[in-house]
């Protein structure tokens, strides 16, 4: 039998609750939005940075998006760039 830790898709519903009730409408929005759409494509080490990310305080991951502050090295990673670019259309857009 499986630990419920172990479990991927508790682990992806877990992250989607916590990126939508982040505390800031703003970022339940922001960090929801991007959940919702690209969850299912993170891997492993995505989802770990994800939810690093998700313990970080509101205000500053809001300003570092928003680019009102430069983003702590210890979050600049290729998710928070997927995260910015996601938000910016940097990318194509998946319609």
């Amino acid at each position: 039998m499986t630990d419920a830790c172990d479990d991927p898709n508790i682990r992806r519903r877990r992250i989607r609750f916590r990126a939508w009730h982040r505390g800031m409408r703003e970022m339940d929005i922001i960090m929801g939005g991007f959940v919702d759409a690209e969850i299912d494509r993170l891997d492993d080490a995505e989802l770990t940075d994800l939810e690093a990310l998700l313990e970080a305080p509101d205000d500053e991951v809001f300003g570092w998006l928003s680019g009102a502050s430069p983003v702590s090295p210890a979050y600049d990673t290729a998710l928070f760039r997927k995260i910015v670019a996601f938000h910016t259309h940097e990318r194509p857009l998946d319609l």
